[in-house]
């Protein structure tokens, strides 16, 4: 358990085996005292910048993709007859989508667009608690896909905050949808599994 911990990324644990005590004007600092001792702080500081650097560059990441892959789209696809990828099971053919993701619920565009606003602050604030990597990743790509079909809903047409979502693979039998959708799912699927797993985003791991 100590070393799957170690490798999840539980956070610094003052006193911990193997760590160096902080010195402070000659005398060793006592384990889990934070008051007037620096060192944990020191310790803590660069663990979540790494984390938070890791959601931010998977965010990053999937907002360009998304956002290339639907410039290419307008420009090469919309008005003209769909791509066949893999025969019929798969094409890529570009329509505009007013609802959620996957085209469901049309009616509601504006609600969607406040839902898709506060799941970005959500992550914005939880980002600073944030020690595990797994929980980076997952809420990058969560990130980035919202911010993908938000930039949408902003400045396409119809007008704003009512935009419609571009969107162009199109499986068999099933609903047209882009890369922010496939980002969003698969960051909501490893959310599920980390929380299977008893990994909190703080890096703590628990058992029920």
């Amino acid at each position: 358990m100590a070393e799957a911990e170690r490798i999840i990324g539980t956070p610094d644990i003052p006193g911990a085996a193997g760590a160096e005590p902080e010195q402070s004007d000659g005398n060793a600092a006592v384990p889990g005292d934070r008051s007037g001792a620096d060192g944990p702080d020191r310790a803590e500081r660069p663990r979540g910048r790494r984390r938070i650097a890791v959601l931010f560059t998977v965010a990053v990441l999937a907002y360009a993709l998304d956002l290339v892959s639907k410039m290419i789209v307008v420009a090469k696809l919309e008005h003209h007859d769909s791509i066949e990828i893999v025969g019929d099971w798969l094409k890529f053919e570009a329509i505009r989508n007013a609802g959620a993701a996957f085209g469901f619920g049309e009616a509601f565009t504006i609600i969607f667009t406040v839902i898709a606003a506060a799941v970005i602050v959500v992550i914005a604030r939880l980002a600073r608690k944030l020690y595990s990597v797994p929980w980076a990743i997952a809420l990058g790509l969560l990130l980035g896909g919202a911010l993908g079909n938000l930039t949408d809903r902003i400045f396409r047409s119809p007008g704003v905050f009512e935009g419609a979502v571009v969107d162009f693979i199109a499986p068999k039998h099933f609903a047209v949808f882009n890369l922010a959708d496939s980002a969003i799912v698969c960051g909501g699927i490893l959310i599920v599994l980390l929380s299977f797993r008893g990994l909190d985003p703080d890096g703590t791991i628990h058992k029920d």
